[in-house]
């Protein structure tokens, strides 16, 4: 990591903590919010475990929501992208790729907007973005580790795309002007923010009146907050995933109209215990809290209880702009 960039990191983290203490009130993982100790604690991991994926880019690891579908254009594909989508994009964005499912489906885009992408990971979704807000346009990508951003820029560059630009910034202080986003689109991330309500008022702030979000993520049904605990169950995306109920709730609350589910995938039992074994074999913790866990999930999962990517889209009140949108 280049000095700017560490000393950048840091001063973002010494100020993420100092806001974090000022709230960071409400309930632990698999819930809403954290306490500052254990925010920091879970951004940490999730860093860590991303930048590693940048650095690993190109490799067949496995996308964190893909209950271990290797990454690239075939679990794309399975996820809602188009053979024809990625046409010309670059390997290392579509092989870095760590969605749960397609958010520019539902976004429809129109040229000359501004797209906010949050956790912008290897570019992917902001080439695809850019390319349909055309050159009057603009794509912001937000990602708070270095590593992906780096590795993001590249792949615009090789895109030969003039009309994004990437963002050092976490997803609950978003470094984005008041209404000043047509759109934003986020795909698999918001599960992990520790404060997913802080996620969604800064959304609903950074929009313009009658903006769009539209996000990919995971939810939960019929499982017990909490049930997942542990920092790997966290970055698999399914340690933070909230009852689906609170997640659309969260962004009612935060000032969205019109919030609803367009499309879904259950993932099967077989698939969510494969996930959190992968996760339970790569723990710190020696304990097998993360392995007991696991059994109790899979036995709720049995029950009837389920995991499941959602695309989720939103309006921001006000009178939208402009006569076609």
């Amino acid at each position: 990591m280049a000095r700017d960039e560490a000393r950048d990191e840091a001063r973002d983290e010494v100020r993420d903590e100092g806001r974090a203490e000022g709230g960071g009130k409400g309930r632990g993982p698999g819930g809403c919010c954290a306490g500052a100790d254990e925010a920091t604690r879970l951004k940490k991991a999730v860093q860590e475990h991303y930048a590693a994926r940048a650095r690993g880019a190109g490799s067949k690891a496995p996308s964190c929501c893909g209950a271990g579908s290797p990454a690239g254009a075939s679990y794309l594909e399975q996820i809602g992208y188009r053979p024809g989508d990625l046409d010309g994009v670059p390997t290392g964005a579509s092989s870095c790729s760590a969605g749960c499912g397609n958010p520019l489906e539902g976004a429809e885009l129109k040229p000359g907007e501004v797209v906010l992408d949050i956790g912008s990971g290897g570019g992917l979704d902001a080439i695809l973005a850019a390319r349909q807000v055309g050159p009057a346009g603009r794509v912001i990508g937000l990602d708070f580790t270095p590593d992906m951003l780096d590795l993001a820029r590249r792949n615009v560059a090789q895109a030969g795309l003039a009309n994004v630009e990437f963002r050092h910034g976490d997803a609950e202080h978003m470094p984005v002007a008041d209404s000043s986003i047509d759109v934003i689109i986020s795909n698999c991330v918001i599960n992990l923010a520790p404060d997913k309500r802080a996620v969604f008022r800064e959304a609903c702030r950074v929009l313009r009146p009658g903006g769009r979000l539209v996000i990919s993520d995971i939810v939960t049904n019929g499982i017990p907050p909490g049930a997942l605990a542990g920092l790997e169950a966290w970055v698999e995306c399914v340690g933070g995933a909230l009852p689906e109920d609170e997640y659309l709730g969260a962004i009612r609350a935060a000032g969205f109209e019109t919030v609803g589910i367009w499309k879904r995938a259950d993932y099967d039992t077989a698939a969510v215990r494969d996930a959190l074994a992968a996760a339970a074999g790569g723990a710190c913790c020696a304990d097998g809290d993360l392995r007991e866990a696991a059994r109790r999930v899979v036995e709720i999962l049995e029950r009837g209880g389920r995991v499941s990517s959602v695309n989720v889209r939103a309006v921001k009140g006000g009178a939208e702009r402009g006569a076609s949108r």
